[in-house]
């Protein structure tokens, strides 16, 4: 049976996901659904209705899994919670020291409509989440890092298109070589946030708009900005359609530890991501996801789940057979 997918959200993820369901011929993309006007959207796949988002629900009939691809600031928040009481749904929540209410949020929903729910998937959290789980178990006597960069966070670039007088934004992560470096020689540094990574800030700001209110806005913004060495440049639109138009991303999860009678033998494990397009890349693990949450659903399971909780066999178009036989 044909997978039906629905898209809430038509910005960057929302299109990733339209182009990852063409290379999944066990899905198809039902409906998106926009807060903007439908005729305003026009996308890449023919057939595929635009609808209003308010009036998703009446469709909930129709659509296996909901990838919801809002942004974590506000609009998941908000949104998965209230989806989950409709549909199966799939969303890329990443403000990581929120994932606990919000997990309590959407189980307690999707509990009592008997849908399922995968948070946070995407690659970090997500991918890079499974890593870290995966070393700290093999090697328990270690220590895990996580580099993100250099690359665009989406996250981070929506929350400072939120300021107020901002037109647009790019916000990059990049690792300090320095700690990376002690990182693999095996040594176990102590860092802290700030010595693990900078972040740098590109911003268009509406005319007149008193830039150094914004400036301070992100720099002491908290979960984002406020822990980390954060460097601000405003620049025109021409500069940033010019300079800043790719969104690649990447990173490392990086785990150290100790085997022997005597911690003689050390070992590293190392998981790189290499993007050349951050939403794409995250869009293909959320539509692999919404497989998961259309098997596990009928399975009979319910609630909230995250990618910890998603057996990898769920995941892949692949049968049992074919996945013993070609990757086991």
């Amino acid at each position: 049976m044909t997978i039906r997918v629905g898209i809430m959200g038509y910005g960057n993820l929302g299109r990733g996901v339209e182009l990852a369901l063409r290379h999944n011929p066990d899905m198809e993309l039902k409906a998106v659904f926009t807060r903007r006007n439908p005729d305003s959207v026009h996308l890449m796949t023919e057939g595929v209705q635009v609808v209003e988002a308010s009036k998703a629900v009446s469709m909930a009939d129709q659509i296996d899994v909901m990838i919801l691809c809002g942004g974590s600031a506000t609009d998941l928040p908000e949104q998965t919670p209230y989806y989950a009481q409709y549909f199966n749904v799939i969303d890329s929540f990443d403000t990581h020291a929120h994932i606990p209410q919000h997990f309590d949020a959407v189980d307690a929903a999707a509990k009592k409509s008997g849908k399922v729910g995968i948070i946070s998937v995407g690659w970090d959290p997500g991918m890079f989440s499974l890593n870290r789980l995966y070393a700290d178990a093999i090697l328990p006597q270690g220590t895990s890092y996580t580099f993100w960069g250099k690359g665009v966070s989406q996250g981070h670039s929506d929350a400072i298109r939120r300021i107020p007088g901002v037109v647009d934004a790019r916000q990059y992560t990049i690792p300090v070589q320095k700690a990376l470096d002690e990182v693999r020689s095996g040594s176990c540094p102590q860092l802290t946030t700030r010595e693990k990574h900078t972040r740098e800030c590109f911003v268009v700001a509406e005319e007149g708009a008193d830039k150094a209110a914004i400036e301070q806005a992100i720099v002491t913004m908290p979960n984002y900005f406020a822990d980390y060495d954060t460097t601000v440049h405003f620049i025109s639109m021409e500069e940033m359609k010019r300079d800043h138009s790719g969104i690649p991303h990447g990173g490392f999860v990086i785990h150290t530890g100790k085997t022997g009678a005597n911690d003689e033998h050390s070992h590293t494990i190392e998981y790189r991501l290499t993007l050349d397009s951050n939403p794409e890349f995250t869009s293909s693990v959320l539509v692999a996801y919404a497989r998961a949450a259309y098997r596990m659903a009928k399975d009979g399971q319910t609630g909230c789940k995250t990618v910890f909780d998603v057996a990898p066999a769920y995941l892949s178009s692949k049968d049992g057979v074919q996945l013993r036989a070609s990757m086991l």
